[in-house]
């Protein structure tokens, strides 16, 4: 009998999406460190894990040194939010409006960069690459205009992060069900698997005549 193959990933999407909701609802109740911490990891880790593909891929030395300042640079940003949000200091007005500045100059530096490579170093791109940093380039101004008018880019930015929370808790969730579904079907695969037939014992009974003795004696009878 074939063995039946398990997969168990739904386990983690699941667990996963309790994560994202659980992370959605303390960002709402605690925004500016959750803010902060979100932000700071994401961009540490965006910077840590293009050095390599990025760098080995382009052709131009040029744009090797442009991103490899880049990347240094976000590392530094990223790693001050981190430090903000860990050292407790979120919460301070110095850093709550700050904010705004911090996250502006991230989104303007990889827009401007991205669009200097392609249109004056000739680095071929892809639709959806090129319409990602123009709004980039787009929500770095807009970001700026409302730190310059003292909104608090934090209250703003944690409702934009509590809907992408959700909306990924819903994702993985029914991603997971279509995973556990496939598992109960293979489940049920190994329960109603057919078994070899057994063959049925001979019964013992009285043996039978041969013919050929019987034609004898009823030979003999006549």
């Amino acid at each position: 009998m074939a063995k039946v193959k398990f997969g168990y990933g739904w386990v983690m999407k699941w667990i996963l999406a309790a994560i994202l909701i659980a992370a959605g609802v303390l960002m709402l109740l605690n925004d500016e460190t959750v803010v902060y911490a979100t932000t700071g990891i994401a961009v540490v880790i965006f910077s840590i894990f293009r050095v390599k593909p990025l760098l080995k891929t382009l052709t131009k030395e040029v744009l090797r040194t442009i991103n490899l300042i880049e990347i240094i640079f976000d590392f530094i940003i990223g790693g001050v939010m981190v430090y903000v949000a860990f050292a407790g200091k979120s919460s301070d007005v110095f850093w709550q409006d700050i904010y705004g500045y911090i996250l502006a100059l991230f989104l303007l530096s990889r827009g401007i960069i991205y669009f200097i490579s392609m249109y004056y170093f000739g680095e071929k791109t892809e639709p959806v690459k090129f319409w990602a940093h123009l709004i980039f380039i787009a929500l770095g101004p807009v970001a700026l205009t409302l730190t310059f008018q003292g909104n608090k880019i934090i209250t703003l930015l944690v409702w934009v992060l509590f809907i992408f929370a959700i909306g990924g808790a819903v994702y993985l969730s029914f991603d997971g069900y279509g995973g556990y579904k496939k598992y109960r079907e293979q489940s049920k695969k190994l329960n109603t698997s057919k078994q070899p037939k057994k063959e049925k014992p001979v019964e013992k009974g009285t043996p039978k005549p041969i013919e050929d003795e019987v034609q004898e004696k009823e030979t003999y009878i006549n």
